[in-house]
């Protein structure tokens, strides 16, 4: 038996999807798992969201909890779990999550990092461009009372419950991707393995995707309606270069937008597309069906990712499964580990026109790129993940 022990499961993100494929891993390994979280949750949603089912495992989860004290349900996720070792006694752990001092000991620990969390708090990363006071989610989000002082809190309680060097706690220690590994090296003094997320099952690899002709000269971007997605730079500084460069070129942009916050984001990127002349050409589509992203991916010629130091990217993973070839900043995990070699890079608004140009319109470079991209995706896909895990896993 394992435990996998995950802060929140309760809505969909990067870190539910690959610890809801871990849970799935460890079971297909012989080791059936037991979920363990904060707050109650509906495992059935795991089958809409990224088509993997976690109904059947046991579940560990604390009695009362107000979900609005989200970021203060981290310091807690060693509760849970250490309830869950008590009852269940699993061979091994695996977690995500940093507030795992509590019960380590109790089982082999294996830690994902999805971004070494110290990069956030600690000042000796003030001025690195990486995270520290610099991060725009954490910025957007946590600067103005009264979150600030929520955020102040959460990091003056942490040290409580989190680890430290990961590598004097854990027996195995996972990085997403090859950048994020190399950030914790310098944190941890260790480099991680690398073990990608795998591309949510019900997001289809296709074998043969609509050809460069049958496609219109359009751009696709991904992703909640938040700053650091740098929306408001691709409509203001990108957008008026390209349809100029490529008449009749259109950018859609997708994203949910279920909060305040993120519906004020998305209206301003609304207000900075009318005031830069490009209205016309920018669709922003808040909260859209998976079916009507595919769809629009399939008519479009490039998918395009604004962030700078993306840790991982689903979203470019999502579009390269369907044959989208993929222009991103040449940074972060997303350059690294997904779209170096089947995409193309950039390092300034002239650039990242200069790449969606080609694409829009040389059939012969899209072509390589988006079979080069499909072939990337086969690699990622949740077997592959389950195998890889499954092997790591062995060898503790």
């Amino acid at each position: 038996m394992s435990l996998v022990a995950h802060h929140y499961w309760g809505s969909p993100g990067g870190g539910q999807l690959v610890c809801a494929a871990a849970a799935y891993a460890l079971d297909k390994a012989g080791l059936a798992p037991v979920l363990s979280g904060t707050f109650k949750f509906d495992p059935g949603k795991y089958v809409e969201w990224y088509g993997i089912d976690i109904s059947k495992y046991p579940r560990v989860t604390l009695p009362v909890g107000a979900k609005a004290f989200g970021l203060w349900a981290r310091l807690l996720v060693w509760l849970p779990a250490k309830r869950a070792v008590e009852k269940y006694r699993p061979r091994l752990i695996f977690t995500d999550e940093v507030a795992y001092k509590p019960i380590a000991g109790a089982a082999p620990l294996v830690e994902y990092i999805h971004f070494p969390f110290e990069v956030f708090i600690d000042p000796r990363f003030r001025g690195t461009g990486l995270a520290y006071g610099e991060d725009p989610y954490i910025t957007e989000r946590y600067s103005r009372f009264p979150l600030s002082l929520y955020w102040r809190i959460y990091v003056k309680l942490l040290p409580r419950y989190a680890r430290e060097n990961p590598f004097h706690y854990a027996s195995l220690v996972l990085a997403n991707s090859s950048w994020t590994a190399d950030v914790a090296k310098e944190v941890y003094g260790e480099r991680p393995t690398v073990l990608n997320p795998p591309i949510a099952p019900n997001v289809e690899v296709v074998e043969s995707p609509r050809p460069f002709e049958e496609r219109e000269p359009a751009v696709v971007m991904l992703g909640r309606f938040s700053q650091e997605k740098r929306y408001h730079w691709a409509v203001t500084e990108v957008a008026p270069r390209l349809v100029k460069e490529v008449p009749g070129a259109m950018l859609y942009i997708f994203g949910g937008a279920a909060t305040p916050t993120l519906r004020a984001y998305m209206e301003e990127v609304k207000r900075l597309a009318e005031k830069s002349g490009v209205a016309h050409a920018v669709r922003l589509i808040p909260n859209a069906p998976r079916r009507e992203i595919n769809a629009t991916m399939d008519r479009a010629r490039a998918f395009f990712h604004a962030t700078i130091n993306e840790h991982w990217g689903i979203a470019v993973a999502e579009a390269m499964a369907r044959g989208l070839p993929p222009v991103v900043h040449k940074s972060g995990g997303t350059w690294s580990d997904l779209a170096q070699g089947a995409g193309l890079g950039y390092a300034s608004a002239e650039e990242a026109v200069e790449q969606l140009a080609k694409f829009l319109t040389d059939p012969k470079a899209w072509k390589a790129a988006s079979a080069a991209s499909v072939a990337k995706a086969k690699g990622l896909t949740l077997d592959v993940f389950a195998k890889k895990l499954a092997d790591l896993v062995s060898a503790i």
